[in-house]
This record gives structure tokens, C-alpha cells and sequence, in this order.
């Protein structure tokens, strides 16, 4: 695992080093050299005494003593050059360039283990194999360009692809954003996203360690580890956001019920960030965006004023921030007055306030100290400001970056004129600053920021449920649905309000649960998947001879192994349901029944164990809430015993993992209580 041999060599050999900087063994040594690595250099190369000015030594045996081996030599030989490095060279640290391993076939996976075999025995540490290196303020161990500036409080950069990590530096380079470190994991044969992450919570020093965390993720093995070092980053006041890439075809396969359509592997990565508090972005530019808002002080409020001399791109970034929640409140009164009297004739302070193409950077500084002191309904600024060409801008990027060290609110610097006023941006990124060139862009990263949830604590606090009880009725379950007593006898142990019901394969039993449970009752066929589909449900039954009647018609529909009875309730239909993911253990599903799952799929994922406040922030976030609290005079719903059906659904997962699939569909709910009318629970043990 990561350790100081990596972190900060006092040695490194490059393995495959060339004098053809189009190589990559050729092109890490250049870095290595250009970066001014100030420990000792080595190169290991069988046709050469002499690379690049660095000795060079045509027998890796007759190497010295080294700390870091960088690796750029075809994967075939990489074993028995491990092999020495580790025995004979004291060798701990190795970050593999090469391709051909995993990726490529079966031989390469061979390969790719037997490495990590090698290098786990020494407790070595390895980066790779396929990525383009690592780099951070000790050495430029990277065969790619551009090396971006390093700051100790700039962004730590972890990537599941060396090429992505390439085109989101250069995302971010031209904007201004800095860069602490940057780890390329490649094919992640001893490490990968998780393992860093770990490494940087583990390592974190508040006032040293950047704030600032991206990621680029291709494939989750480990998201225990990622969401329990995430959620802790965040806690400790960082900041993190990640692109997941390859979600899409989890989505098309196959279910046998609402759960199990609504869930995937994606739902489950969007749950996961949720949980841990991580902002999840779509795109390379919408990561370097989101990472230089990170960059400025955080925004307190929703309240935005823009500011601005050219009206298109302020109409453009209300309509951004409007969308996504934020607002842009009217500004009026004695000191917009006093403001707007500071201005040309024709400004505008109302907000966007406006002060025109030939606007100065005395009045922008006018608008600014206004917003920072007179304007309590002001939360954060945005500062438009390009330029035709027709004369340089230095005099408003330096006021800007002024007023930026002195304000206490958030100043958001948007400069769209990349190439009128080149020299001018320039050097205002050289003063430490950021620039976000597109407004929409910077918009909608803005609103995400905003909007992006707290990690969970440390410790869940969840329901208490009968562990017991639920043990032995599921140690006792075979693989496939339960059946529905067992079914009742679960969502007993669990704490769930459940409706009185019967089950039955035989009339007369049926007949006489039917005056047990008081007309009218609902019959329900049981195996079916989707009983209304077969004519399986029929609702209204007021008496004895009905139950009889259609007890003989259901019994002969396909699948029916019996017949369920209930009585009839009335209340709003709801919704939650659980499904097991591989490696992220159980989604727990939650929203409206009837037609906002059939068609809107309206309904909000967490991973268990869930806690009250989750839970209500699950239905809180609902596109259809406003029917829960109570829309149009309706009755509202109770959502406190709504949320604790949803955490008691995630307890029962947790105290029973061989759970698949469960659906609580509908859920009744009224202003008095919330009832779990129709259920199902699907087995799937491993050991059976």
C-alpha cells in the first residue's frame, strides 16, 4: 500500500528510459528531469550508458539501491524485473506505465497477479500497471503533459484512466485550478481509487492537506471503503466530487418488480455519493467546474447577485440558477438608490445589475462594496466582465482580485473573453485566481455545490428490530418469494405497521378469516407476479357468498398457489422497496405508489442502514412531495411513520443480507398512520 517510497523517493529508477521524449519511458524521465527531482536519478536501459544526461545502467543488477522503480518496459519482463528490484535493490515503491496486462487477455492477468505477489511479499507499494503515473510536489512521475502548477492546497486528483486524467488537467489547467497531487491507478492491481482515498483520509492534517478531492471511477470494487474515507474527508471540512462513468447498460436488465427495475448498479453508485456527500458530475468540465467553486469560499445562503456589462450571459446565468434552485432577488430602496447614482445613466441595480459596456472598475468596485455591505438579501456574487478587444481590462481583473481578498461573501469571477483579453486573464490566474469562462457552466456546477447533501455521521443511528426472529425465519427460508406468513411474520419482527390479513388455498378457511378480518376485504391472488395483470385482485368483497365465488375463479388463475385477503383500507398509495447490489449490499427504494412509480418512477434511493433524517430527506426530495405534505386540501401524510417504515426496511436488510429483492407495494398512508398492505420478499442464499 501507499507508503513513503512512493509519496517522497529518495531514489528513482526509470525502467525503459530513452532519449525519444515520444515514448513514454523516454517522456516520465524528461518530467523527472524538467520537475527538478532532487533526489537521486537513475535510469535502466541495456543499450545505453547515458540518457538524457541521467546515467544509465545496461544491467539492472548492477543498479544501486533505490527507492521508486517508474516502469516503461513491455509487461513480459516486468516480473523478473520486479523480482530483482525487490530482492536485491531494497526496492518498495513501483508505478507501472506499461500496458498488456489485465486489460489486454488472460496472459496479461497472470502477469498482473504475479506482480502483486512480488510486491505484496516486501510490502511494497504499486501504482498500476496501464496509467500514466503519479505526481505530486516531490516528482513529476507522469509521462503526459500538461504538468499542472502544484500547491500544497491545490486539488488531490485520483483516476481510473490515464487519458481522462490527462483531458481533465487540461480542463482545468486553462481556468486556473491547482493541482496537490495526482494518482493514475490504471488497472488498480494492488490499489485503486478506494485504497488512495483511504490513504488520504488516514494522512489528513488540517491546515496542510488540500480540502479538495476529485475522482474519476470506472468501476467500484470496494464502496464500503470509498464511502466510509469519503464521508470522513467531508466531515473533516473537505470537499469531493467524482465522475462515475459506465452506468448505462446495468440499467436494461431484467427485474421481476418494481424494485427490481428501479435498481442498478448506477442507482446504487447515486445512493453511495449521496450517502458519503460526494457531488456527481457527468463530464470532464463539469468536474473542473465543480472543483473551482470548491476552490472559493463556500456559499451561505441561496441569494445571488450578478453582475455584469453584458446583458445576454446574465439572462443566460439567472435562467442557470433559477433552474437549479438558487434565486437572484430584487434589489430596491434608499441604498440601490445611492448605488445606481454611482453608475452611467441607463445602468440598472435591480439585479442583474447591469452597469453597461462601458462600465469601469470603479464602478464595478461601487457595485461590490454594495453587495458585500448594504445588501443583506445578497448570499454570493457572480462578475461577469469581457471585453470587445477595444482596450485592455488589467485595471478590473486587478479590482476584482482585491475585492476578492476583502469580501466575506463569495465572489465568483466569470470571464468569457478567453481570447480578446488573453493576456489579461493570465495574468489574473497568476495571481492565484480562478476563472470560470462559461456562465452557464459555472451555473449549473454552482447549483449542485449548493444543493449536494451532508455525508452521513460516523455512527447510524438506526431502529432497533428483533435480529432473533428474523434469523430463524430466514435460516429456515428456501431461495425464491417467501410465503406471505412468513412474509407477515418478518415485517412483524421488523417493527413494520402491517394490515390484518388471511392466506388460504381452501374455501372454507377462506370463508371464515373473511368474517375474522370485517367486511369489506380485498382478495388478492398469491404467485403472480403482477395480480391486477391476471384479473388476480378484487376489491369491495361484502359478504360470505362473494368470498366463496371468487375464491373458486382465482384459485384457477395461472401460478395462484392461494389466496391472500385484507380488509380494505383507504389513504394514499406508497411505496419502498429494497434490492441487493453486489459489493454495495442493499438499496432501499422509497416514493409514491400507482402511477409515480409505474410511469414517473418518482422515488429516491439510500443505501441501508438508513437513519430517521435520511429517510426523511428520501421523501422531502420527491418530485411528488407536495402531495404527501398535502396538496389541493387533501390530507397530508404522516411523514415521521413514513420514514420509519423506510429505516426499519434498511435495519431488516442489514440483520438479513440473503434478502434480493423486497417490495412494500402499496404502502397505505393517511394523516394517522402509514400501513404496509401488500408485500414481497425474495430469497437468494448463497449456501443453498
Amino acid at each position: 500500500m501507499i507508503n513513503q517510497q512512493l509519496l517522497n523517493p529518495r531514489s528513482i529508477v526509470v525502467v525503459g528510459g530513452s532519449d525519444d521524449i515520444q515514448k513514454p519511458g523516454g517522456k516520465v524521465l524528461k518530467n523527472l528531469i524538467d520537475g527538478n527531482f532532487k533526489g537521486d536519478l537513475y535510469v535502466a536501459n541495456p543499450k545505453l550508458d547515458e540518457v538524457q544526461g541521467i546515467k544509465s545502467y545496461r544491467d539492472i543488477n548492477k543498479l544501486p539501491e533505490v527507492d521508486l522503480a517508474i516502469i516503461a518496459i513491455a509487461a513480459k519482463f516486468c516480473p523478473d524485473t520486479i523480482d530483482i528490484l525487490t530482492k536485491e535493490k531494497q526496492t518498495r515503491a513501483f508505478i507501472i506505465l506499461s500496458a498488456g496486462f489485465s486489460e489486454e487477455n488472460e496472459e496479461g492477468a497472470k502477469l498482473e497477479a504475479e506482480i502483486v505477489e512480488k510486491v505484496n511479499a516486501v510490502d511494497g507499494a504499486l501504482i498500476g500497471p496501464n496509467c500514466i503515473g503519479v505526481l505530486n510536489q516531490n516528482y513529476n512521475g507522469v509521462f503526459t503533459t500538461p504538468i499542472p502548477q502544484l500547491d500544497p492546497m491545490g486539488v488531490d486528483f485520483i483516476s481510473g484512466s490515464g487519458a481522462t486524467a490527462v483531458f481533465i488537467m487540461e480542463a482545468g489547467v486553462p481556468k486556473g485550478l491547482k493541482f496537490n497531487s495526482v494518482y493514475s491507478v490504471g488497472n488498480s492491481a494492488q490499489m485503486g481509487v478506494e485504497e488512495v482515498m483511504k490513504h488520504l483520509d488516514e494522512t489528513y492534517e488540517e491546515g496542510k492537506s488540500s480540502k479538495v478531492k476529485l475522482l474519476y471511477i470506472e468501476n467500484i470494487d470496494k464502496p464500503d471503503m470509498l464511502l466510509e474515507h469519503a464521508s470522513s474527508l467531508i466531515r473533516k471540512g473537505c470537499k469531493i466530487a467524482a465522475i462515475k462513468s459506465g452506468g448505462s447498460e446495468a440499467g436494461s436488465r431484467a427485474a421481476s418488480s418494481h424494485t427490481g427495475a428501479l435498481a442498478s448498479s448506477d442507482v446504487a453508485v447515486n445512493a453511495l455519493f449521496q450517502k458519503a456527500g460526494i457531488v456527481r458530475c457527468n463530464g470532464r468540465e463539469e468536474l473542473a467546474t465543480v472543483a473551482s467553486v470548491f476552490m472559493h469560499p463556500e456559499l451561505e445562503g441561496k441569494n445571488i447577485a450578478i453582475i455584469t456589462h453584458a446583458g445576454g450571459p446574465a439572462v443566460m446565468l439567472t435562467d442557470a440558477l433559477s433552474n437549479g434552485g438558487l434565486e437572484i432577488p430584487h434589489i430596491e430602496g434608499p441604498k440601490a438608490d445611492a448605488l445606481l447614482e454611482k453608475l452611467y445613466p441607463g445602468s440598472s441595480v435591480a439585479n442583474p445589475i447591469d452597469f453597461l459596456a462601458t462600465g469601469t472598475a470603479e464602478q464595478l468596485g461601487h457595485i461590490i462594496d454594495a453587495c458585500e455591505n448594504d445588501f443583506d438579501n445578497i448570499d454570493g456574487m457572480a462578475v461577469i466582465f469581457g471585453s470587445p478587444g477595444l482596450c485592455p481590462v488589467y485595471d478590473v481583473y486587478d479590482l476584482l482580485d482585491e475585492k476578492m481578498k476583502q469580501c466575506k461573501k463569495p465572489i465568483y469571477p466569470i470571464l468569457p473573453s478567453v481570447v480578446n483579453v488573453a493576456d489579461e486573464i493570465k495574468a489574473f490566474i497568476a495571481k492565484g485566481r480562478i476563472n470560470f469562462p462559461d456562465e452557464v457552466v459555472f451555473g449549473n456546477a454552482l447549483t449542485k455545490v449548493f444543493h449536494s447533501p451532508e455525508p452521513i455521521g460516523e455512527y447510524a443511528e438506526v431502529p432497533t428490530v428483533d435480529e432473533k426472529k428474523i434469523r430463524s425465519i430466514i435460516n429456515n427460508a428456501d431461495n425464491g418469494y417467501l410465503a406471505p406468513e412468513k412474509v407477515q411474520e418478518l415485517l412483524d419482527a421488523a417493527g413494520i405497521f402491517r394490515a390484518g390479513e388471511a392466506v388460504t388455498d381452501n374455501k372454507e378457511k377462506a370463508v371464515q378469516e373473511a368474517e375474522k378480518l370485517d367486511f369489506p376485504i380485498v382478495m388478492k391472488v398469491v404467485g403472480p407476479v403482477h395480480k391486477s395483470d391476471v384479473g388476480g385482485v378484487v376489491l369491495n368483497v361484502n359478504d360470505t357468498e362473494t368470498v366463496a365465488k371468487e375464491f373458486d375463479r382465482m384459485m384457477k388463475i395461472k401460478d395462484t398457489t392461494a389466496i391472500l385477503m385484507q380488509p380494505m383500507l383507504s389513504g394514499t398509495e406508497l411505496f419502498v422497496g429494497a434490492k441487493r447490489e453486489d459489493k454495495f449490499g442493499h438499496m432501499v427504494l422509497a416514493g409514491l405508489g400507482g402511477i409515480f412509480i409505474e410511469v414517473l418512477k418518482d422515488v429516491n434511493t439510500a443505501l441501508a442502514p438508513i437513519e430517521h433524517d435520511e429517510a426523511l430527506g428520501m421523501i422531502r426530495n420527491l418530485r411528488s412531495y407536495g402531495i404527501i405534505k398535502g396538496a389541493r386540501g387533501q390530507e397530508p401524510i404522516n411523514e415521521e411513520q413514513f420514514a420509519e417504515i423506510i429505516t426499519r426496511v434498511g435495519a431488516l436488510m442489514i440483520a438479513a443480507p440473503e434478502i434480493f429483492e423486497m417490495d412494500l407495494n402499496p404502502l397505505l398512508g393517511s394523516k394517522e398512520k402509514v400501513v404496509a398492505v401488500d408485500s414481497r420478499v425474495r430469497i437468494e442464499r448463497e449456501d443453498i
